[in-house]
């Protein structure tokens, strides 16, 4: 079955079978849809989504689970404009409904959490207050108005959240709800309720979708498949569509979790929860090509495709004509927003993503002519060559070494991660496809820069970056490397240490391969966990659970003073006691340093020759270099981003 078939739902006609699902975008103005939320669904529903589910909207002030949460009573005119752009282009659109309970935050609403029971959540160890009659009566009257407004403000249904952060699954789950009243004996009590509530708001014309926490992974207490098909069952008479999902109290992580975890691998959850109903089902679980997709919709009847559209909005379109789509790696890095620092959505190889009312739309750029070189081919130079070349320019991409990706490449290939190499490999036929001249093992120098500015072409410098010399002493005795010398050596000997002073994902990466490998393997970080900036993409607790039973030692709280003798003397950082281990590998996960050697060329500088940039901060950087209509550059500039 096509992604891009055309079916139906309640009565109505669905333009594909590929589902945008609801996502934190921190794109709001205060608690109400923006213009940037139109812009960015209309995007994808011009790109041929099928159905658009909007920002789950708080259902009542008091839930305020983050800094730009969405409420429901504030979103009538965001849902109108969202419905009449989308709509235009034949999406369904739904708004999507919820209420965190206990696993909201009190940060912002300065009033106290609500919960089934008065048990804590494992990550705020908040304890809510206990519903009574009255506050359910509350929260299912406010299902009922918010859905009424979402309809009567152009939108086609509504999706309720039951997923595993609702405070509907809450009260659905063992874990959350010990109560002794009707709705703990009989614990659906409350999504029945909501669900008849919201039915008969909506009416017979309007689209009721419901997002079920099929699987909280918590056998003991929790919600289970056998449970959820059974609640699946008992509900379908007030809906019209079944998200299937998996996570809750002790895994939300599990929600939307990172490459480590197979895509489509919610399919057996779905397949049998899909037995025990007869409305259709939505299948959800990383599911991010279209190959993917096929497989899932020999068990589903539609798919939801979330962050592959965030990633390459046009996702249904390219792969209906058979092009190639710009790759969703999973890494979660940025398109997962839940954060303090309130981070718009985006996606690191697409950084368009969010920035729709910001961004130049590459497919709208006034034909140019001219030529241009890029020198350096990682992701930056890449994506820069992209753009000018579909521009109109004629583009010379050269690549010292003899492989393009840069350090995304390097990564992927030596810590056996692909799906970053299918970003690169996606990058490098795009300029391929359009007439890109690539040469690798290529060296430009400034003569080739001067000579190139001469003629009048766009010079842009994408050279990226060199190793950071260590800061503490190393002896002969000590084979030190960086972490992108490591993966590229197979004869790397144990013991070996790696320094990580970032907690990003890179020292977790390059530990495992070499543990892999069946050496000794320890990483040293100043943080008191392994992998500290891993909570941001969800994949904290999994890393440090896998490097566990790896058996790879993990030093916190500590730093290197010195390699000599073959041994590692680090120091406690609060302490000051100092101890040695073995070490005959020491690999430094420092920042970089740019390799720029052409300081007095007037050219555009873009990425690691800046400074130590992420993979999203490259691409950005490359893809504005793109748009520039500039040939001439203070030696000291580069693109803004």
């Amino acid at each position: 079955m096509s992604i891009d078939e055309h079916t139906t739902l309640a009565g109505r006609t669905v333009r594909s079978r590929v589902v945008f699902g609801p996502h934190e975008t921190n794109l709001g103005a205060g608690r109400a849809f923006s213009d940037r939320h139109r812009a960015y669904y209309q995007r994808r529903a011009e790109g041929g989504a099928g159905i658009v589910v909007t920002e789950v909207a708080s259902v009542l002030e008091n839930d305020w689970p983050y800094e730009r949460a969405p409420l429901a009573s504030l979103c009538g005119p965001g849902w109108q404009s969202i419905s009449a752009a989308c709509t235009a282009y034949g999406a369904l659109v739904l708004a999507g409904l919820g209420h965190t309970g206990m696993q909201g935050s009190s940060a912002y609403s300065q009033s106290v959490l609500w919960g089934p029971s008065r048990v804590a959540d494992p990550v705020t160890r908040e304890l809510p207050m206990v519903m009574e009659q009255s506050d359910i009566d509350e929260l299912i009257a406010a299902f009922c108005s918010s859905a009424a407004l979402a309809i009567a403000s152009g939108m086609d249904g509504v999706e309720i959240d039951a997923g595993p952060r609702s405070i509907l699954r809450q009260f659905l789950s063992g874990l959350t709800n010990t109560r002794t009243d009707r709705y703990g004996t009989d614990r659906p009590a409350l999504l029945r309720e909501v669900l008849q509530a919201v039915r008969e708001s909506v009416g017979a014309g309007g689209v009721v979708s419901l997002r079920l926490s099929c699987d909280e992974l918590a056998p003991w207490a929790g919600v289970t498949p056998e449970l959820a098909a059974g609640h699946a069952a008992e509900l379908e008479q007030y809906l019209d569509l079944l998200v299937v999902v998996r996570g809750g109290l002790y895994s939300v992580s599990q929600y939307r979790p990172d490459f480590h975890e197979a895509p489509n691998f919610n399919l057996d959850l779905c397949r049998g929860v899909k037995g025990a109903v007869s409305i259709p089902v939505v299948a959800q679980g990383s599911i991010a090509d279209a190959s993917e997709a096929r497989e899932a919709l020999n068990v589903a009847d539609f798919v939801e495709m979330t962050r592959a559209q965030i990633a390459d909005p046009d996702l249904v379109l390219k792969s209906g004509r058979g092009d190639q789509p710009r790759p969703c790696v999973l890494c979660n890095q940025t398109c997962l927003v839940l954060d303090p620092r309130n981070p718009v959505v985006t996606c690191v190889g697409n950084p368009s993503a969010g920035f729709e009312t910001v961004d130049p739309d590459e497919r709208e750029q006034d034909r140019v002519s001219g030529a241009a070189l890029v020198v350096g081919g990682g992701p930056a130079g890449l994506e820069a060559a992209r753009i000018l070349a579909g521009r109109g320019y004629s583009v010379t991409l050269n690549e010292q070494s003899s492989r393009w990706g840069g350090m995304i490449e390097n990564f992927a290939q030596g810590a056996g991660r692909t799906r970053f190499g299918l970003l690169s490999q996606w990058l490098e036929d795009e300029c391929r496809a359009l007439g890109v001249v690539l040469r690798t093992e290529t060296e430009v120098g400034s003569q080739d820069i001067e000579d190139a500015r001469a003629r009048g072409e766009l010079v842009v410098i994408a050279t990226g970056s060199v190793a950071r010399p260590p800061t503490y002493p190393v002896d002969s005795s000590i084979r030190w490397m960086d972490a992108s010398e490591a993966l590229e050596l197979a004869d790397v000997k144990g013991p070996v240490a790696l320094v990580d002073p970032l907690g990003g994902p890179i020292a977790v990466a390059i530990a495992e391969a070499l543990r892999i490998r069946g050496l000794e393997v320890s990483i040293v970080t100043p943080d008191t966990i392994v992998g500290s900036r891993l909570g941001m993409s969800g994949d904290l607790v999994g890393a440090n659970t896998r490097i566990q039973q790896a058996g790879i030692v993990r030093v916190c709280s500590s730093r290197v003073v010195e390699v000599v003798d073959g041994s590692m003397c680090i120091e406690q950082v609060y302490t000051g006691v100092q101890s040695q281990r073995p070490c005959a590998t020491l690999i430094d996960c420092s920042p970089r340093l740019p390799a720029d050697t052409h300081q007095n060329s007037s050219v555009l500088r873009v990425g690691d020759a800046i400074a130590p940039r992420t993979v999203l901060e490259s691409i950005r950087e490359g893809r504005s270099a793109g748009f520039t209509t500039r040939t001439s550059f203070n030696s000291d500039e580069r693109v803004s981003t």
